[in-house]
């Protein structure tokens, strides 16, 4: 950052502490804007800075365009934390040392929404809850894919993918079935390993094979399957 570019953020944060300083003691007795040790039972402003004994700004509260925002720093200067609400719904970002983002949380009218990053910035973990589905992504060191499980009314599902994106394994269970499929480098089905459950009269639940092993060829033709 050259010289020049220091003393504008200079005078922008200049200007910007004049700008609260003035919201601050507008329409505010006399007595209330000098330090009388009163307290005012309301303040309003656009514009809130907060600065350390050594004048580093610490923390800032504005009303921005998209809504009103939060945003925390280090001594370093390095944004830290950030609380966001807009149109879209609330959000909270916490960053490293070094200012890169290690994790977010976003509730919408979606559901909420938890984003775990690596030291590079690339996602890590995501763990979201969508109207009664509980889903969970692993992600790899260059930000893919690699596991997704997801649980549901209906039972629990788990996907494995390789460093290209493609599903090569599923695992499944059901009221009815528990599952295991098998995809090739083409997330193309290969092999289905399959077993049904069912009510006992004593109330017990049984598992037997239905349809245990089956394998298939590259077009999808059943070549073996046992029993």
């Amino acid at each position: 950052m050259t010289t020049e570019e220091r003393l504008g953020i200079l005078e922008r944060e200049l200007a910007s502490a004049k700008r609260a300083i003035a919201a601050l003691t507008q329409g505010m007795p006399a007595a209330l804007a000098q330090d009388t040790g009163a307290v005012p039972k309301e303040v309003r402003a656009n514009r809130f800075v907060v600065e350390d004994a050594a004048g580093k700004e610490r923390a800032v509260l504005e009303m921005t365009d998209e809504g009103p925002m939060l945003r925390m720093f280090d001594d370093n200067g390095n944004r830290r934390a950030g609380l966001r609400v807009d149109k879209d719904g609330a959000r909270l970002g916490l960053a490293d040392e070094n200012g890169k983002p290690r994790a977010g949380l976003q509730a919408s009218k979606d559901g909420p929404v938890l984003l775990l990053f690596d030291e590079n910035g690339n996602a890590g973990a995501q763990l979201a809850v969508d109207r009664g589905v509980a889903v969970l992504g692993l992600y790899d060191e260059n930000g893919k894919l690699r596991a997704g499980l997801q649980a549901s009314k209906d039972g629990p599902g788990l996907v494995l993918f390789d460093e290209n994106g493609m599903g090569c394994a599923g695992l499944f269970v059901d009221k009815d079935r528990r599952g295991l499929n098998l995809f090739d480098e083409n997330g193309k089905l290969r092999a289905v390993v399959g077993a049904r459950s069912v009510k006992a009269p004593d109330g017990r639940t049984i598992t037997y094979p239905e349809s245990s092993i089956l394998l298939l060829d590259e077009d999808g033709k059943r070549i073996w399957q046992a029993p």
